[in-house]
């Protein structure tokens, strides 16, 4: 595995925001997280298999191998304070190893595939009510709104998975609705709106995170405004499956879709300034040490200088406080309200939209 030339010096590089290991009231919360969390993810398991007679016993031994490994972890805690960091990346990677090792490569397969093709339906509706705003500022505070927004669909926050079980009509707008009010917990807005007004960037690399409204309807508008501004695109999207998170493979063939529906998205794809990339990725979280060489040559080649990391997994669990080489914008809901009471926020739901410039080399 190749380093990102966005990463100023990869040995100092440190992606995980918590360390269980050191932070007793972090490992407190979230081992016992995890540890219902697990139950929960056995369920889909075997649901998605349920014409398979072993996935019953087959979810069970994932569960009953998972709860073993997370004592593991605890149990080590005082032998590896401070000298392994244990963070909550790690926890979520090993749900998604012992899920494949169980013979369940991609539980929420299902699901993403209804998300997806009824986000794909809304989006020429979505286009339009975003080209409708002359105002070049209101326009872009609504594409941040958006994938905030759309950042709301994600299976593997519990909050979440409670609201889109009860309310099989809730949507994009519902989910606009209910993301924090400005100003955020962390609002860089303003200043990204300013960069806006400066040179357009040559390229952006945009890590994406679940499938259906959150990628379609959320960050391919985002995205269409990048390429409208003149600036190519480097879509990353996980390798292999994690949780109801959107795949490289998966990806490609939405974009097919979504050409379908918008002429900007056709003409950029089809003339290769956007591009679809494997993130090299297996868990929901992102570790820019890991990237294939081919994204790490593309990255290099297309003199990135835009970088956008969103989602809880990649932009809160993992690279909230890292800096890289060029300009950042992390951009998320937190969806879990202790996560949000440690950075400083009190209401769930509660955005960050932090936007930085390039760390010095």
């Amino acid at each position: 595995m190749y380093s990102s030339s966005l990463l100023p010096d990869p040995a100092v590089y440190q992606p995980d925001t918590l360390d269980l290991n050191t932070d007793g009231k972090a490992a407190d919360y979230w081992f016992n997280c995890f540890r219902d969390m697990v139950a929960k993810f056995a369920k889909v398991a075997a649901k998605s298999q349920e014409e398979d007679h072993t996935a019953t016993q087959r979810a069970e031994q994932f569960q009953a191998a998972y709860l073993q490994r997370l004592e593991e972890h605890q149990r080590n805690v005082p032998v590896n304070k401070g000298k392994v960091i244990l963070g909550t990346s790690e926890l979520l990677k090993l749900n998604e190893t012992l899920l494949r090792r169980y013979g369940f490569t991609d539980p929420w397969l299902r699901q993403k595939r209804l998300e997806n093709a009824s986000a794909v339906a809304r989006l020429k509706q979505r286009l339009q009510e975003l080209d409708a705003l002359a105002d070049e500022d209101t326009r872009w505070t609504e594409l941040v709104r958006g994938v905030l927004a759309g950042n709301m669909f994600d299976w593997g926050a519990q909050a979440i998975s409670n609201i889109l079980e009860q309310d099989s009509n809730f949507g994009l707008h519902s989910a606009l609705d209910r993301i924090e009010k400005r100003p955020w917990l962390l609002d860089n807005l303003d200043s990204w709106l300013n960069r806006l007004k400066g040179e357009p960037h040559k390229c952006a690399v945009v890590f994406v995170d679940n499938s259906g409204v959150d990628v379609v309807l959320g960050v391919l508008p985002f995205v269409r405004g990048l390429l409208k501004r003149g600036t190519k695109v480097l879509l990353c999207a996980n390798s292999e499956p994690a949780l109801n998170d959107v795949t490289s493979e998966e990806l490609k063939s939405l974009l097919d879709d979504c050409s379908r529906e918008c002429e900007v998205l056709e003409q950029a794809w089809s003339k290769g300034q956007l591009l679809v990339y494997a993130n090299g990725q297996t868990g929901p979280c992102l570790d820019m040490r890991t990237l294939p060489k081919e994204l790490c040559d593309a990255i290099a080649a297309n003199e990135t200088d835009l970088l956008v990391i969103e989602g809880m997994g990649r932009a809160l669990h993992t690279n909230l406080n890292a800096r890289f080489g060029c300009e950042t914008l992390k951009l998320a809901v937190i969806k879990n309200k202790w996560l949000a009471k440690y950075l400083g926020g009190e209401d769930m739901f509660a955005v960050v939209c932090k936007f930085e410039p390039a760390a010095p080399s």
